[in-house]
C-alpha cells in the first residue's frame, strides 16, 4: 500500500469549491482545508506510487481552481 499527501494551492476564494471537488476523487481518503502556505492537504492511498502520481495529474490538477500541487510520498520503513 502506498500513501501520498498532496499540498494544494488554489485561486483565492475557491477553497471550499476545490475541497468539495477533490474529497470524492479516486484514491482520496482524506482532505483538509489549511491556513498557511498551502490551502488544502489531501491524503491518497493506492497500490503503488505510480497510481498516486497518476491520480494527482489526471484528477486533482484538473479540478477548477487548483493552481499548484506538491506531492509527498509516504515512506515505508518496515
Amino acid at each position: 500500500m502506498a500513501i501520498g499527501y498532496v499540498l494544494i494551492n488554489v485561486q483565492p476564494g475557491m477553497e471550499q469549491q476545490v475541497y468539495e471537488g477533490v474529497k470524492s476523487l479516486p484514491h482520496v481518503t482524506d482532505a483538509t482545508v489549511l491556513f498557511g502556505d498551502h490551502d488544502l492537504i489531501v491524503k491518497l492511498e493506492a497500490d503503488d506510487l505510480a497510481t498516486i502520481a497518476k491520480a494527482v495529474v489526471e484528477h486533482i490538477r484538473c479540478v477548477d481552481g487548483v493552481v499548484n500541487t506538491k506531492t509527498l510520498a509516504g515512506a515505508d520503513l518496515d
